[in-house]
This record gives C-alpha cells, structure tokens and sequence, in this order.
C-alpha cells in the first residue's frame, strides 16, 4: 500500500488568481499553440502564488458548486479579477497539468462534486422550453474529468435530472457517481423504474496502476422533486451494493460528494470504510457549502472543499510516510485566474491557451450571445454586496432589493398599490452582489435566477405585522428551520461562509496590501490551517445578514390594516408566527392570495431601466 501511495496532491479547482514561478518545468500542450493570439489579460494588476506547488504521487484537481460561471467573473470590483478565467483558460490549465504529471512520471485525477445549475445566464437564460444548463453543460462535457457526483440543484426540477440522465451521464463512461440518488423512467417494457442517475461506484486503475475505488454521495436532501429519490446515507451505507462494493482493498478510497466536509454525513462513510479497512487512504472531495474548507476525520484521511462559483481551484496533498499509523496530507486553495495558471505551468499570456481551452472560450461566448446575456437594463453607480457592507445600510445589496427595488417593481400595474405594506423576504434568495457598472440580462440572473411570486395576507393590523420579522429570526425560529431544511431554505442555497470558513485578516505575511491584494484568507480545520491559501491576500470585510429581511414598516398606527406581501416559499411559517403573536384570528392558507404577476427574477430589470438610466 505504502510503496503504491507515497504521495497525494489534491487540487482543488478554486479559480482565482496566481503568478510565475515554481515547477522548473515548461509545460507544453499537445497542440501546438504558438500560432495563438495572446488572449487580453486581467486589466488590473494581481497578486501572483507566492510559491510552487508540491506534486505528489496520486494528484487531484478539484472543482465543485460552479453554478453556471463558466465565462468567470467579469467585474471589476474587488476581489473579483482574482475570479476572472473561465472554463477554456481552465481547460488549458489542465492540459498543461496532464502534460507536466506525464513528464513527472504521476498520477493526475479531475473531479468535480456537483451544482452546475442555477446560477448564471449560461445556465439559466435559456429560451422557453429548454432545459436548465443543457447548453452550458455541453462545454463541461469537453473536459477531461476522471469522476462527478451529483448536486442538489440538479435535482430541484425533474427535467433538469432527467436531461442529466440521458444526456451528461453518458459523456462519464461510468464515472458519472450517484451513490444514493435514483430517478424515476420508463424501462423498455414502458414500465416506471427507479435506477441510479449514474453509478452507484466505479472501481479503476490509475496510469501508474494505482487501484482506486470511489462513490459519489449527496447529503441527506429532502428538497428534491417527484419521481426522484435521496436515499439517506445512513441507510445507503447499509446496503448489500456498498458492502460489495467496499469488499476489495483498493490502493485508496476517493470518495467524493456533495456533501459538507466539516459537517453532514461524511463520518457515517467513512466509518463504515474504515470498519473493513482501518488503514486504507481515503481522500474525500465534498461541497456544497461554498467554501473553502479541509477537515481529517483521522490519521489516514483528508477531505476538502473547493469553494463556488470557478472562484477556487482546491488543492489537496497527501504524503504517505513510512509508517501505517498516519499519512501527512496538505491541500491548496487556488485563486481561479490566467495568473494563476500561467504561474503553475510556467507559461506565458503567449503560451498559455490550447486550441481546446480557446474553442470552449469562443463556444461559450456565442452561447452567450445567443442567450441575449449582454441585454443592458442600466448601469449601476456603486456596488450593492450581500457581505461586505453591514445590513442595513446603503451598501447592503439585501437592502437595496427589499427596501427599493421590490417595492417600485411590485407597485407597477398593482390595485393595491396605494394600501400600506411590509415586504418579507429570504435573504438568501439573492445569490450573488449587484457591482458597479453595467447592469445587464446575466447580472439580473446571476443575482436573482429563481421564479419565485410574491403572495399576501391582507388586513393585518400593523402592529401586529410589524412583529412578524423579529419573531421569523429568532434565534430559536432559525435553528428549527436549518434542522427542517438540512442546510436548504426554500429551495435555495445557503452560503455559510461567516460560519464555516472566517475570512480572516493575517498580518505580518509578505505581499499583503493594499485594494488589489483583497480576496479568500481561510482558515480551515487541517494541520497548518493559515497557510492553505495559495495566494496571499488581504480578507475583504464580511458582515452577518439576517436569514430573513424586510422592507420599512409603514407610517402608520398600530391599529392600521396593512397588507403582509412575502415570498410562496414562507406562507405556512408566515401563518404560524400570525397566530402565535395574536388571538384574534386563526390564519389559514385560505387568507393567502397573489399579490403580484411579477416575479423575483424580474425584479432589479425593472428597476435598473426606470431608475439607472
């Protein structure tokens, strides 16, 4: 085992930025590429790695929760340069590191955890009748990844599992990992049959003849839609296939999921490994948190984060030593840009591109176009950020949206228009901040993707509306809902990011200044927990913002009916906090009716083309 398994890099994909120095080696792609016009480079200067990679002998490049941001981050506002490559630059990175771990003689997987819906215009502005991520998916199909898993964004809408079944699935061979997910589909007898999306497991032997043995695991997720099936994994780790499954020593288990790393189901799978096989490495790849994060679960394991939206390339490294007691693992969290890449290759901006990596570029940018994604509602005079400006202030996207934009798009063309109100809100429904500069068709999407309605009690007295937001945030209230929801509400994500990963501010580290060095500073839960960030940066402010928000209460007595407007997804806790706080009238869904044609997603259009013009 030992002499199969001396090292381990685990790279995970954390798209951000990095610069040139390290390996020694010149990689160079298959393709010629000297014929490639040098592509336009990040027009601000960023801060390079501040050190080479340590290559291993079993290596992983990582990616998870990309949500659609295939064409990167575009913006010019802190720290979003360090985000700016895209699916192509980083297809090329990967050619680069295949050809390098060929001339090093190693092991190089490519893994990806799962959600690649929801999130931008490449995935979500499709035309009426398509299919969520079908064409944006179809670029993700061109890389070379060795193993994925499943998300809970592909499984929130029957048609997008069912395009993933019939159409993604296949481009894997097999390598496709579903452990404990199924789908309902008629069988060649025209009968209805659940069978797993992909495969529960894959067994295979790396190029250098390492055995590998791998399952592909989604968190206990209750959200997911009929005629698809989550089976827990306290009960799937049970199952006759697993045992099987497990049966046979491999050099080392990677199992990968979407699943968090620091908490969740990961024990349950290991333990239930390490039950038959107490020394086997096990490398683990999770997600869903949006984070960068590690965590050992003993001597001989690592697992890994590589936090969302093609921002992180995670990098996990694991050095076998020679004794069967402990394997020494390290990881590096990468900022996902040219820089960056061009610094671990050892390429130039001449240098760099494939003709792969630019036809996935090109491909993505008519994709683009063809979605209309550039369509311009106004331009934004400041930035409006979820985190880095306190809630509430004119800075605080969660604000801005509930405070002014909901209640001019809501008032359009609305009888009830003139009847005072309050607006509640998830804030977690935005997914993104709204940044200086053009507000275009992929900014409303990227913001604000879901097609959520706005419904409404009507004749509640303001006194007692008024109580409504303090009582939903409770600290009490809240603990019940993430238990209810498994770390989902309403069907959307939740990026803990204040909780799991504390963006931190190091002092005394060489390099760090200034606005243009503002990005990820992490400290995870491995060994060595400040220094897993591959380039050096200065953390970004980050402030807590309420689970649920809401708009200025009318000016009104207490005694004043008022309408309460609020998302679909609250009726019923909206109803039960209703009759705990007053006696008067016991509330139904019979007292919930629409309040307005406009949708969640239609909300910041509106605004930014009658206010930022």
């Amino acid at each position: 085992m030992i002499s199969k398994l001396t090292a381990a890099i685990l790279l995970g994909l954390a798209l951000r930025s990095t610069a040139c120095a390290g390996d020694h080696l010149h990689a160079r792609d298959s393709h010629a590429h000297e014929h490639l016009e040098s592509r336009e480079y990040p027009q601000v200067p960023l801060t390079p790695p501040y050190r080479p990679l340590v290559w291993g002998d079993l290596n992983v490049i990582h990616t998870t929760d990309t949500h659609g941001w295939l064409l990167g981050h575009q913006k010019s506002s802190w720290a979003e340069p360090y985000y700016s490559g895209d699916l192509g630059d980083f297809a090329s990175f990967v050619t680069h590191m295949k050809q390098i771990a060929l001339h090093k003689d190693v092991d190089l997987l490519l893994i990806d955890t799962g959600d690649l819906h929801d999130g931008t215009g490449l995935s979500d502005g499709y035309p009426p009748g398509d299919v969520d991520a079908h064409e944006s998916n179809k670029f993700v199909e061109r890389l070379p990844y060795d193993l994925m898993t499943i998300g809970n964004h592909e499984l929130y809408v029957y048609a997008d599992t069912y395009d993933m079944y019939t159409n993604f699935v296949p481009h894997l061979a097999g390598r496709y990992l579903t452990s404990n997910v199924n789908i309902t589909v008629f069988n060649s007898d025209g009968k209805p049959e659940s069978v797993p999306v992909g495969n529960r497991y894959t067994k295979f032997t790396t190029r250098k003849g390492r055995r590998i043995t791998s399952l592909g695991v989604i968190f206990d997720f209750t959200g997911n839609d009929v005629n698809t099936t989550v089976q827990a994994v306290g009960d799937m780790v049970k199952e006759q296939w697993f045992a099987e499954a497990i049966a046979e020593e491999p050099d080392a288990f990677v199992l990968i999921g979407h699943i968090p790393v620091s908490y969740g189901s990961w024990p349950t799978v290991v333990n239930a490994v390490r039950a038959v096989h107490p020394l086997t490495p096990i490398l683990i790849f999770g997600g869903h948190t949006h984070i960068r994060d590690c965590r050992q679960y003993d001597g001989r394991s690592m697992g890994i984060e590589s936090g969302r939206y093609m921002e992180t390339i995670g990098a996990e490294l694991d050095a076998a030593k020679d004794n069967r007691d402990n394997v020494t693992f390290t990881r590096r969290y990468l900022d996902q840009n040219r820089v960056t890449y061009e610094y671990h290759t050892r390429t130039s901006n001449r240098s760099f591109d494939t003709f792969h990596g630019r036809s996935i570029t090109h491909g993505l940018e008519e994709l683009a176009a063809r979605f209309n994604l550039s369509y311009l509602y106004g331009t934004a005079d400041q930035d409006y950020t979820l985190t880095y400006n306190p809630y509430p202030s004119n800075g605080s996207l969660v604000s801005f949206f509930v405070e002014h934009a909901i209640p001019y798009a809501l008032a359009i063309n609305n009888t009830r228009a003139s009847i005072p109100n309050i607006i509640i809100i998830d804030s977690w429904a935005l997914r993104f901040d709204l940044l200086k500069g053009s507000f275009t068709k992929n900014d409303q999407l990227t913001i604000m993707p879901y097609q959520d309605s706005f419904l409404y009690i009507a004749n509640v007295t303001s006194g007692i509306a008024n109580q409504l937001l303090p009582a939903m945030n409770k600290p009490m209230t809240i603990q019940r809902k993430r238990d209810e929801t498994q770390a989902v509400f309403s069907s959307h994500e939740i990026d803990d990011t204040r909780d799991s990963a504390r963006l931190e501010e190091i002092d005394g580290r060489p390099g760090v200044g200034g606005q243009a060095s503002f990005g990820y500073v992490t400290r995870d839960s491995c060994p060595d927990a400040d220094n897993a960030d591959d380039t050096l940066h200065t953390a970004l402010p980050h402030y807590p913002v309420p689970l649920y928000s809401g708009s200025n209460p009318p000016n009104v007595t207490a005694d004043t009916p008022i309408d309460v407007v609020f998302l679909n997804s609250l009726g019923k806790e909206i109803i039960g906090i209703l009759n705990s706080l007053q006696k008067d009238k016991t509330y139904t869904m019979d007292d919930v009716l629409s309040y307005s044609p406009t949708l969640t997603s239609d909300i910041l259009g509106l605004y930014a083309q009658a206010m930022w013009n």
